[in-house]
C-alpha cells in the first residue's frame, strides 16, 4: 500500500481573519428572541454572559473577521494543522475516490476546539473578566477551554455531563490538569442541577443541563461569563480557519473537493471546514456537495423540528431557531458525548433549511466499525464523534467505487481518541449498541416548544 500524503502549509500562511458566512446568505438567519418578550435580543440582553467584542460577533454581517494577534500567536502552537490524503484507507476501501481529511488532533487539548476557546478567552480577559463557566459532553470542549483560561490567567469552571463524567475520567484530568473545576453534572451546586435532581436521582445528564447550569453560576456572578463550544455564530466563525487552512493546502497539490463532510453535534466543527467551501459556492465560485452526518441516537437536523427552541433545559438561554429535539430531550449514553446535545447551531439549520446542504444519521456500531477501519490503515484513532464523520466518508467513497466516479473527498478529523478507549474496549467486547430515537419519542420531546409570536 502507498504511504498517506501528509500535506502542509507554511506557518506565516496562517489565515489571518475568520469568515463570516451571513454575509453571503440568500436570507439572513433568523434572530435570537428575548424568551420573555419574544422580540430579538439586544446587546444588553447578552451583556450579563458575553464581552462586548463577542457579542458584536454575534450579529456582524462583515465577511472578514481580523483575528487578534494574541490569538494568531498561541493558533501557531499547532496551526496550521496537517492535511492528510488517505492513500491506504483508499486502497481498503478499493474506491477511486481521492480522500482527505483535516486532523484537528494536533492542538494541545486534542482537538478543534481550541480554536474558538483561545478567542473567547482572550475577549472575555479583555473585558476583565476573572472566570469562565461552561459545560462540557464528552470532555473536549472542557479541556480546550481550561487550556485557554490557564493561558489568560482565568479561573474555569466546568460541568461536566456525568455519563461522561463517569466514562471519560482522563479527559477530566486534562481539564484539572489545565487548572480547571470540574463538576459532574446535574449537580447540586446549582438550583438548575437541583431541579433536575429531585426529579430524577439517577439522571445521567445532557448538554442542555449542563448548559443550564453554566449559565446560572455565570448570571448571578459580575466576575464570571459563561464560554459555550458550540452553536452560537462567534463559535462557529472562530472554527472557520479550518476550512480556510484546507483550501490554501488543497490548491498546493492541485486539488478541490467535490464533497465536504463533517460529523454535527452542535455544529462548531462542521461550520468550520465547510463554511469556507459554501460561501464561496455563494459567491459565485466551485460547486461542492457539503454533508452534515450525526449520531441516529441524537438526529437534530434528520429527525428534529426547525423551529424556536431554548438552547438548555431550565430555559435560561434565548429562544434560538434551530433544528430540536425538545430542550427536556435527554440521549441515550452513546459514547460521542459532544454529539449529545438537542439542537443544532441556528446557521448550521439555517443553510440546511434553505436547501445548501445535506444532513444523513449514522448508528454507533457503523460509526465505531468504520472508525476502526480507518485507524489500522492510517494509523490514527479518532474520536467517537470523528467516526460519524468517517463513516460519511466511507459512504460516499463507496457510493464512488459503486458508480465508477474519481472524486474527491475532504472530511474533517476533528479531534483523536486517546482518551476514548473505554469506548473502543466496549465495541470491541460488543458492549455498545444501536439507538434510534422513535418517532413517537420525538413527538413527545417536541411537545413543550415554547409558544413564539407569529411575526
Amino acid at each position: 500500500m502507498s504511504d498517506r500524503t501528509k500535506i502542509l502549509l507554511p506557518e506565516e500562511q496562517l489565515p489571518a481573519s475568520w469568515y463570516n458566512i451571513v454575509a453571503d446568505l440568500p436570507s439572513p438567519p433568523p434572530p435570537a428572541l428575548h424568551p420573555a418578550t419574544g422580540k430579538p435580543v439586544t446587546p444588553s440582553d447578552l451583556s450579563a454572559l458575553f464581552p462586548p467584542a463577542l457579542i458584536e460577533q454575534e450579529g456582524t454581517t462583515e465577511r472578514e473577521i481580523a483575528i487578534p494577534e494574541d490569538v494568531r500567536s498561541l493558533y501557531r502552537l499547532w496551526r496550521p494543522t496537517p492535511l492528510y490524503r488517505a492513500r491506504r484507507w483508499e486502497e481498503v476501501l478499493r474506491t477511486p475516490a481521492r480522500i482527505y481529511y483535516k486532523y484537528e488532533g494536533v492542538s494541545p487539548a486534542g482537538s478543534h476546539k481550541p480554536n474558538t476557546a483561545v478567542a473567547q478567552a482572550f475577549y472575555n480577559r479583555q473585558a476583565g473578566i476573572r472566570r469562565l463557566a461552561t459545560e462540557t459532553g464528552a470532555g473536549q470542549w472542557g479541556s480546550a477551554l481550561a487550556l485557554a483560561c490557564n493561558f489568560f490567567g482565568l479561573e474555569c469552571q466546568v460541568f461536566m455531563v456525568r455519563v461522561s463524567y463517569e466514562q471519560k475520567p482522563y479527559r477530566r484530568a486534562l481539564m484539572e490538569t489545565y487548572g480547571a473545576e470540574v463538576v459532574a453534572s446535574p449537580s447540586m451546586r446549582t438550583n438548575a442541577g437541583q431541579q433536575v435532581l429531585a426529579r430524577d436521582p439517577e439522571c445521567t445528564g445532557s448538554l442542555g443541563i449542563a448548559i443550564s447550569e453554566a449559565v446560572e453560576v455565570a448570571a448571578q456572578d459580575p466576575h464570571t461569563n459563561y464560554a459555550l463550544g458550540s452553536v452560537l455564530n462567534h463559535v462557529l466563525l472562530h472554527q472557520t480557519v479550518i476550512g480556510l487552512e484546507a483550501m490554501q493546502q488543497l490548491a498546493l497539490v492541485g486539488e478541490e473537493p467535490d464533497i465536504v463532510i463533517a460529523c454535527t453535534g452542535g455544529g462548531s466543527n462542521f461550520a468550520g471546514i465547510a463554511f469556507p467551501y459554501l460561501g464561496r459556492m455563494l459567491r459565485g465560485g466551485r460547486s461542492v456537495e457539503i454533508r452534515a452526518v450525526e449520531p441516529a441516537a441524537c438526529p437534530s437536523l434528520t429527525k428534529g423540528k426547525y423551529t424556536y427552541d431554548f438552547g438548555d433545559t431550565a430555559h435560561r438561554t434565548p429562544l434560538l431557531k434551530m433544528h430540536t429535539l425538545g430542550s427536556s430531550f435527554v440521549p441515550p449514553g452513546i459514547h460521542a458525548g459532544g454529539l449529545r446535545y438537542h439542537g443544532m447551531a441556528p446557521l448550521v439549520s439555517h443553510v440546511l433549511a434553505l436547501g445548501l446542504i445535506q444532513a444523513e444519521a449514522v448508528q454507533q456500531l457503523d460509526a465505531f466499525a468504520a472508525g476502526v477501519e480507518f485507524a489500522r490503515a492510517e494509523g490514527i484513532i479518532p474520536a467517537p464523534e470523528a467516526n460519524h464523520a468517517i463513516a460519511g466518508a466511507r459512504r460516499a467513497a463507496l457510493q464512488c467505487r459503486e458508480e465508477g466516479r474519481s472524486r474527491a473527498i475532504l472530511f474533517n478529523l476533528c479531534g483523536h481518541g486517546h482518551f476514548d478507549m473505554q469506548a473502543y474496549m466496549d465495541y470491541a467486547a460488543g458492549r455498545l449498541e444501536n439507538f434510534d430515537y422513535p418517532e413517537e419519542e420525538v413527538a413527545m420531546a417536541l411537545a413543550g416548544l415554547p409558544a413564539v409570536p407569529a411575526d
